[in-house]
């Protein structure tokens, strides 16, 4: 017999598990994620970078029944619902992402992929559920056997991992076999895209915004092709030149890592959540310095100079003290960190262009060193804040509130869906709210 490669016994896997129940706190877990979602894409859709994509789906989606998330009545074929609401999920740093980073933004680029073939399907809620977990197994398990070593190279990692997982989730809605949602997983990997040139360019940041939206389109994409018959190829993640071979170069390639404990070790169970309206990496920081305003109770005027220690990739990343839009001020500890120190960072509104030039704001991001100190993980900092009068405060932090290990409750998360989603009806939000967190009791997805 020949040995099935990795993506034959994830297919393989994907398929025996359809009939098989999967964990009750998993499928709370995946509500949530799939909650955070749609209260990010709701308030994605008002950006301008999110409405030239929602007129791009408007315009070569007409007539499909997939809904557009965050408008009243837009609905386009599955393929440009799941462009669309994946940039809107992205649109404002507010999606989740996997915890330790692998790369992965499943809300972003998984959910929108099931949801919008959910849809077409006339899925059940629980269908969809269980599409968007073991999408997310999938793609995580693919993220974390990379090291999460396509950044290093330039790639950026959820358009990366992204159409996997999406393929996997809409092929399972497509009711794909294991041959053909191996073929997915071959094409998907062909369709992989989106590079970090963002993060360092004057212009042109706001691209960022379309990679998990791409990713999710492409999910759909392979699904569809694999169930008219299109081929990939089966090694694809584990082969010569496929994604491991490609995107992992400086790295020995842990093969096994792509389908270790699957169907035991819950990859969906590592998503984070986040609560501030900016990446990832600058969670803990903004966190801390909350946290140490609140329990000093200073003035930002009083501020001599901060420093920052964490992991080397906040280096060139992450350390720009003068960005010139919201978007790399989203990514800049310096800017997020000074934001929080001024204004209530809970809120996403108050990341704004506004914010970014602020000369109070800007003034204090100036002061915002980002040094490295010896760490594994890109999410602990260590801040220092040095005041005026020579006190010297420090906060060191692993964990952000939403990271698995401090999850979020029901209550944090009503909290963040009525904040993000007050362009609906009130009532509407609260019904939709409610449909979502049974969603596995529901008949059909609650976006009608």
């Amino acid at each position: 017999m020949m040995t099935l490669t990795a993506s034959q016994k994830l297919a393989s896997f994907v398929v025996d598990f359809l009939d098989r129940p999967i964990p009750a706190h998993v499928l709370t877990y995946a509500k949530y994620c799939l909650i955070d979602t749609v209260a990010a894409a709701t308030y994605g859709a008002e950006f301008p970078w999110s409405k030239a994509v929602l007129a791009y789906a408007a315009r070569y989606g007409a007539g499909g029944t997939s809904t557009v998330l965050g408008t009243s009545s837009m609905r386009v074929h599955a393929p440009m619902a799941a462009l669309a609401n994946g940039a809107l999920a992205h649109a404002f740093e507010m999606d989740g992402i996997r915890e330790p980073s692998a790369g992965v933004h499943a809300g972003a680029t998984i959910a929108p992929a099931a949801f919008a073939v959910g849809e077409e399907c006339d899925a059940d809620g629980l269908s969809v559920l269980k599409a968007f977990i073991l999408g997310t197994e999938v793609a995580s398990r693919i993220g974390v056997a990379s090291h999460h070593s396509p950044e290093k190279i330039g790639f950026h990692a959820p358009g990366m991992t992204g159409p996997f997982g999406a393929a996997i989730a809409a092929g399972v809605l497509m009711e794909l076999d294991a041959e053909r949602l191996t073929n997915a997983l071959g094409l998907a990997g062909s369709l992989t895209s989106g590079l970090m040139t963002f993060s360092t360019s004057r212009h042109g940041s706001m691209v960022k915004r379309l990679h998990p939206g791409r990713a999710a389109e492409s999910g759909v994409l392979a699904a569809r092709l694999a169930a008219s018959g299109f081929e990939g190829p089966e090694t694809i993640l584990d082969g010569r030149f496929g994604f491991l071979d490609a995107y992992c170069r400086d790295l020995p390639q842990e093969t096994s890592l792509l389908t270790a404990n699957l169907g035991e070790d819950w990859e969906t169970l590592r998503t984070g959540l986040k609560r501030y309206a900016c990446h990832a990496n600058a969670q803990t920081a903004t966190q801390s310095a909350i946290t140490l305003q609140r329990r000093h109770q200073f003035l930002p005027e009083e501020i001599d100079h901060i420093m920052i220690e964490g992991n080397e990739r906040l280096i060139g990343r992450h350390d720009n003290p003068e960005p010139l839009d919201i978007m790399q001020g989203q990514y800049s500890l310096p800017f997020c960190v000074a934001l929080a120190l001024y204004r209530d960072p809970n809120d996403p509104r108050s990341f704004s262009s506004e914010s970014v030039n602020d000369p109070d704001i800007r003034s204090l991001a100036r002061k915002v060193r980002v040094t490295t100190m010896a760490t594994r993980s890109v999410r602990h900092t260590r801040m220092t804040i040095c005041l005026l009068d020579g006190t010297v405060l420090v906060e060191d932090c692993e964990i952000y509130k939403g990271m698995p290990s401090d999850p979020v409750t029901v209550d944090d998360l009503s909290i963040k869906f009525k904040s993000l989603t007050r362009s609906l009806d009130e009532r509407h939000a609260d019904v939709l709210f409610d449909r979502l967190i049974t969603l596995e009791k529901q008949n059909r997805l609650p976006f009608a």
